[in-house]
């Protein structure tokens, strides 16, 4: 099956957005954009760790959210500041939670919060956007 084509848009300031399908197999695209978003950037440093998070905002939301679809959004919000939303349409806000090592699902908050420089969620009035801050060196 053919991988879908990643459609950079860019947006306010610079950044790349796209509309995903709420489906855990939109995480590949969400990530191919992430890497080109850094790639284009210079920020080559940020992109694994940013693949990663990316793949478990889009997991989350793919889990959680109300909507046919989900937003994805990749920013660069100062010279080597990267922040990596996912927009959906649960008003849910995401609560860590302890998970033992015999469980299969729970630590992907965990896992953002270990490689992002800082992380949180910002409600809105149709749903929310999580988003996590990737800092690369100058």
């Amino acid at each position: 099956m053919p991988q879908p084509a990643t459609r950079a848009r860019p947006i306010g300031c610079p950044g790349y957005s796209e509309t995903l399908p709420r489906a855990p197999e939109s995480a590949g695209t969400a990530r191919r954009l992430v890497r080109v978003a850094c790639a284009v950037w210079g920020l080559e440093q940020l992109a694994e760790d940013g693949a990663l998070i990316v793949s478990e905002l889009v997991a989350n939301a793919a889990q959680h959210a109300r909507s046919p679809h989900i937003r994805v959004t990749i920013t660069r919000i100062e010279v080597a500041k990267v922040r990596i939303g996912v927009v959906d349409r649960s008003t849910r806000l995401p609560v860590p939670r302890e998970s033992n090592i015999e469980e299969e699902s729970g630590r992907g908050l965990a896992l953002v919060g270990e490689l992002a420089t800082e992380w949180g969620a910002d409600p809105l009035p149709w749903g929310k956007r999580v988003w996590a801050e990737l800092h690369g060196k100058e």
